[in-house]
């Protein structure tokens, strides 16, 4: 049995850290904007790719957030919050999420809302546990609703937005059909 191809170049056990920041960039992501209230009622918005499902039965999902974000007060256990998964057209949505600002929606709120509900997809959640992970604490939220709608994401490369088309020469492929044949 042969191990692992070698790979290009060579691995380096240390590193800055603006190369691991450039080497994370090398996974292509969708982006997200995740919106929640602060228990004083204030609006909270901020654009996040690190999202991923965790678990169909409970159905989970989480997404990582800056342990010193000004927002992570509106996450506590038991919080509601709503990840929307963003359109190609939603690259400003996306900017505009990402600035580190206190009040995101201070101006213009209602068509600011209006544009996340054209998101391709949205999750609405209920904050299930926190994690600490590093210097981003680990949201784990139980999926209460879903709405999706048509178009095509927003995809995030590094550093670079872009879109994902799928090869549609290529075969759909639906990795949890036979997830209970037990081969992993």
């Amino acid at each position: 049995m042969r191990g692992p191809a070698p790979m290009a170049g060579h691995l380096s056990s240390t590193f800055t850290e603006r190369e691991l920041r450039d080497a994370f960039g090398e996974f292509a992501t969708g982006v997200t904007v995740v919106t929640a209230l602060r228990p004083d009622g204030t609006a909270v918005g901020v654009t996040a790719n690190s999202f991923s499902s965790v678990s169909l039965e409970p159905p989970l999902l989480l997404w990582c957030l800056a342990a010193g974000s000004s927002s992570l007060h509106a996450f506590a256990p038991g919080a509601g919050f709503s990840v929307h998964v963003l359109s190609h057209e939603q690259r400003e949505l996306a900017v505009h999420f990402a600035r580190r600002a206190p009040e995101k929606f201070e101006a213009g709120e209602g068509a600011r809302l209006a544009q996340l509900d054209q998101a391709l997809c949205r999750f609405d959640c209920r904050v299930q546990a926190l994690h600490e992970g590093g210097d981003h604490v680990i949201i784990v939220g139980e999926v209460l609703a879903l709405r999706r709608g048509p178009g095509h994401p927003l995809a995030f490369y590094a550093g670079h937005f872009g879109t994902f088309g799928a090869d549609r020469g290529l075969p759909r492929i639906d990795v949890w059909d036979g997830a209970n044949d037990g081969w992993f």
